[in-house]
């Protein structure tokens, strides 16, 4: 018998899969059916101070191994995203709430009514590549970042994970700070800054210009971000980026993710895209003398 439990920090979850923020995750509603459908977890939508209206259209177009957004962090504010957590409080899986600021004060409120309202951990997003005056405008600066998990951690009591970039000079170097901070975790990675022109427009498709890609094309980069990581902390990793199959999940596992989030790849394989991976990863480990999840953790580094 296959066991695909695995932990991070104090959570336990069933399964490695864990939906990435920003997919179907702004109500309870669409929460839960992701939980129905496989997840061990789910993270919400990226929640700052007040109400964002974002960027307007076009925000998202699909590329040729991927998908192009600059969303802008939409979101209805913590005090009415708050009234979507408090329903799922009798959820089973973990709930993990995304949160964005610009300095460590707003950090740290958010923190706070997330834990409040019932989040069973938290994430802090120090990477999107878009957004002017946060994300990584701030996880490209490791003073800042030790400061932000600092003060995060010393406002709350629940697990506090931190994602970052790839569009760094030194992503492991980032990490450390926030290891340094007291995380509890790792998420890497974020989409990749990248841009679509349109040929008979002559100007960027996306209303930002500048977008986020993800995807399977970004898999080679997650791969090479946890795996170095993996050699350089001693916190655990949830790997992300373009995650569409049970091998693509292994690959993160063995370069040292003790779990994977999943986003663009429902649009590949639909909803039940967690079911499946799971499925994909049980198989692999039966027919390679695999008991334990656990036991594929890092192995590539051996």
């Amino acid at each position: 018998m296959v066991s695909l439990t695995t932990n991070l920090a104090s959570l336990t979850l069933s399964n490695p899969t864990i939906l990435a923020s920003g997919v179907m995750d702004e109500d309870a509603g669409s929460m839960k059916r992701i939980l129905q459908c496989g997840a061990g977890a789910v993270v919400t939508k990226s929640v700052g101070i007040k109400p964002r209206k974002g960027y307007p259209n076009p925000t998202l177009i699909e590329l040729e191994h991927g998908m192009l957004n600059a969303m802008g962090l939409p979101n209805p504010g913590i005090v009415a995203f708050g009234e979507e957590l408090k329903t799922l409080k009798k959820v089973k899986a973990p709930i993990i709430g995304s949160i964005f600021g610009s300095n460590a004060t707003e950090f740290k409120s958010l923190a706070v009514k997330m834990q409040e309202y019932g989040a069973n951990a938290l994430e802090l997003n120090m990477s999107c590549p878009h957004a002017k005056g946060y994300g990584l405008e701030i996880g490209s600066d490791a003073t800042l970042v030790t400061k932000i998990t600092t003060t995060v951690k010393d406002a709350v009591t629940i697990p506090v994970f931190v994602k970052l970039s790839p569009n760094l000079t030194d992503i492991v170097a980032i990490a450390q700070a926030a290891e340094r901070g007291g995380a509890d975790g790792i998420v890497a990675i974020n989409t990749v800054k990248a841009m679509k022109i349109d040929l008979e427009l002559e100007m960027p498709v996306l209303a930002n210009k500048r977008g986020g890609y993800s995807g399977g094309a970004i898999k080679p980069i997650g791969i090479r971000c946890v795996y170095d990581i993996f050699e350089k902390v001693h916190i655990p990793i949830i790997g992300v980026g373009g995650i569409l199959t049970g091998r693509d999940a292994l690959e993160y596992l063995m370069a040292g993710a003790s779990a994977v989030q999943i986003g663009s790849g429902i649009y590949y394989r639909e909803i039940d895209i967690f079911k499946k991976i799971c499925q994909e990863i049980e198989q692999w480990m039966t027919n390679h003398g695999y008991k334990h999840v656990h036991e594929l953790i890092g192995v590539a580094h051996q």
